[in-house]
């Protein structure tokens, strides 16, 4: 695979992160090639990752994409703040912990480092809703709980957060500008919500104070992915210019 991704195309295209949910490698390859020239950025998770392990991030990273590991590490702080030393090691761009403790937050930063890579706390998924809260144990809203990871994540030195676009506004409002919002759940008009709970539109992301907006199936699922990767490209462009 070559990168002709040209870096100095407009603010639209750096904007977009392409899911890589894939089950294989060469599935994953297959949908690189046909978004080489309209995509640079691609989040990589844990399915592909237990399918390939790192030989595919780490060739991605090597051809000049960038790469944003979606691993949501939760676990003791001592094999967090390792894990993410391997990650920033291996030049991910993105890292995703999930947002729970301060001792998970501040055992990723230690081991981060010095490294450009950049740390985002996963707030709620936005698979979940209040019902599957309370099921949990957690009381109150999403929303409420998304704003009370965003500035706890924000205090432990974290670089940003994952979060619908739904509570966008909401977190910008709570710490600011200087803070990286990475939007998922994201479905241009029309298109099936699939798993997702708190879904919105490229538009609506944009508007809400959304920095990158991470899509999947709705282009690497579609019949033409160029064409879809292109129309939310054109839909974050006249949002930006809105």
């Amino acid at each position: 695979m070559t990168l002709e991704f040209d870096k100095r195309r407009g603010e639209a295209e750096h904007k977009l992160i392409v899911a890589l949910d894939s089950s294989s490698a060469e599935e994953a390859r297959k949908v690189v090639s046909e978004l080489h020239a309209e995509v640079a950025f691609f989040k990589i998770g844990l399915e592909l990752l237990y399918a390939d392990g790192l030989h595919f991030p780490q060739m991605l990273i090597d051809s000049g994409y960038k790469v944003f590991l979606d691993t949501k590490l939760l676990d003791i702080p001592n094999t967090v703040e390792r894990a993410t030393a391997n990650a920033a090691a291996l030049g991910a761009a993105f890292l995703t912990v999930h947002g729970t403790d301060r001792k998970t937050l501040d055992a990723a930063v230690r081991g981060r480092g010095a490294s450009a890579t950049k740390l985002l706390a996963v707030t709620v998924l936005t698979s979940l809703d209040a019902a599957d809260l309370a099921e949990q144990g957690i009381g109150g809203s999403p929303a409420e709980l998304v704003l009370r990871r965003a500035q706890l994540a924000k205090d432990a030195g974290f670089d940003g957060v994952i979060a619908s676009a739904q509570e966008a506004k909401a977190i910008r409002s709570a710490v600011g500008e200087d803070f990286l919002i990475v939007t998922p759940g994201i479905r241009p008009s029309g298109a099936s919500a699939d798993d997702q709970q708190r879904v919105v539109t490229p538009t609506a992301a944009i508007a809400a104070g959304a920095d990158y907006l991470v899509v999947g199936r709705p282009i690497t699922k579609a019949s033409d992915p160029r064409q879809a990767a292109n129309a939310i490209i054109a839909e974050i462009e006249a949002a930006l210019s809105g």
